[in-house]
């Protein structure tokens, strides 16, 4: 197999996560105080081995790895690494304070002359740093700070986890749980090197060599609605990027204003060999700044990411349903799902005829591939645009035997989900990534 297919599926992912968390737990049992015992002091070897461990997965599971992103899937590793890094951040706390407690129980000292001495052992003022920077880190992604929180601020922040990281490691190899144990530290120590080369080769390289390789400049932009533009992006040899319709890039445009962030944007059409396309709504600074970028100006492009492809289908029978922006990638699997996906209908739901985009595209695809395509368009208190199970199944009265492909706004996509299980659609039939930060 092509080492560029490969993929790791999520119960192996997460076999292999929770059997490393089992490893690492085992470490911080062998080195606890013995006789063993359950109290203060094996809640702090444990919390604290655990917490170090957290940390090689989330900079694994958010390395871009193309095995992870093509059998995991870009959305479902985000969600996990958020929610590894909450617990990653309670662990940390937890540790620092059960640690604290150990210490003054075990001198025989108050709290703040436990933790002045606890702060003078190696590496234990960079492994606080590194915690308040964690902490922080946690603190600006809760859902209600980012709401706040430019995505360009939001991304720069982020960076900060690699010095956290640094910070944290001399205090892991010589705290209690390694120090003395050579073996233990030299796993542990590859165990870090192993994550950061992960990060390193997708992250860095991946993206450098790409740029090198296909040397993508804007051609030119299009204006495609109120607020929207299609960016077509000429390249060298793009057919070697084996991107596949569904699938989305990460994007750095080499300007002045906007060189220091990337975004993901699905394809909008089938790629070809020279070019690519991508339509991009103005819906904040950066992407406003991209709308005014000149053609020619010099583009970064990592990936190809996602696993919401035609790969996917398990039925015979594709629903393809959109809302806004997110007819980038339905219409790109619309043009090109094979014969064998089966009748095959596209579902677009937008507020009003403006915000429509592509409607001859989509149109004609339709004509040509003898597909059916429902437009849904007005007001959404308008009960005939509810997504209910009573109205998906009037418009698609056959959806429960199909593949259904989702791409819309997290509130649209939840109520479209809902819908569906309530029309008996099988869980593993219905295939949806999402885009957020």
């Amino acid at each position: 197999m092509d080492s560029r297919q490969l993929m790791v599926s999520p119960a192996t992912a997460l076999t292999l996560i929770w059997g490393g968390a089992v490893a690492a737990s085992g470490l911080a049992i062998v080195a606890a105080p013995q006789p063993l015992s359950v109290g203060v002091p094996l809640i702090a070897h444990l919390t604290g081995m655990l917490a170090g461990y957290g940390v090689t997965v989330m900079l694994a599971l958010m390395s871009r790895a193309p095995a992870l992103e093509r059998g995991v899937g870009a959305d479902r590793l985000a969600r996990w690494h958020a929610t590894g890094g909450r617990a990653i951040v309670f662990l940390m706390l937890t540790h620092g304070g059960t640690a604290t407690v150990a210490w003054a129980v075990r001198q025989g000292m108050g709290l703040w002359s436990a933790f002045v001495e606890v702060m003078r052992m190696p590496g234990l003022i960079a492994a606080t740093a590194a915690t308040l920077i964690f902490v922080l880190i946690g603190v600006i992604s809760a859902r209600s700070m980012r709401r706040k929180v430019r995505y360009e601020t939001w991304h720069a922040l982020h960076l900060l986890t690699y010095l956290a990281v640094a910070l944290s490691f001399a205090h892991e190899l010589a705290g209690p749980d390694l120090a003395g144990h050579r073996l233990a530290q030299v796993f542990w120590s590859l165990l870090y090197t192993a994550s950061f080369g992960l990060v390193l080769r997708y992250r860095v390289l991946a993206p450098i060599l790409l740029a090198w390789r296909h040397q993508l400049r804007i051609d030119h932009i299009r204006t495609e609605g109120k607020g929207v533009a299609s960016i077509i992006l000429r390249g060298r040899h793009l057919d070697e990027l084996n991107a596949q319709p569904g699938q989305f890039f990460r994007f750095r445009f080499l300007s002045r204003t906007t060189w220091l962030s990337s975004h993901p944007f699905s394809l909008s059409a089938p790629p070809h060999s020279e070019f690519l396309r991508i339509t991009v709504k103005a819906i904040g600074d950066g992407t406003q700044l991209i709308h005014s970028l000149r053609p020619g100006t010099r583009v970064i492009a990592a990936g190809p990411y996602g696993a919401m492809t035609a790969a996917r289908r398990q039925a015979h029978g594709v629903l393809l349903i959109a809302g806004g922006i997110g007819i980038t990638p339905m219409r790109a699997l619309f043009e090109t799902l094979p014969p064998t996906a089966g009748r095959i209908t596209l579902l677009y739901r937008a507020s009003s005829a403006e915000e429509v985009l592509f409607r001859e595209e989509l149109q004609q695809i339709a004509w040509h591939r003898n597909a059916h395509l429902i437009f849904l368009v007005g007001r959404s208190a308008d009960p005939a645009n509810a997504m209910t199970a009573r109205n998906l199944t009037h418009m698609v009265p056959d959806l429960t035997t199909r593949d259904v492909y989702i791409c819309a706004s997290p509130k649209f996509a939840a109520a479209v989900r809902t819908a569906l299980t309530e029309a008996g659609l099988p869980g593993r039939r219905l295939h949806q990534e999402e885009f957020i930060f």
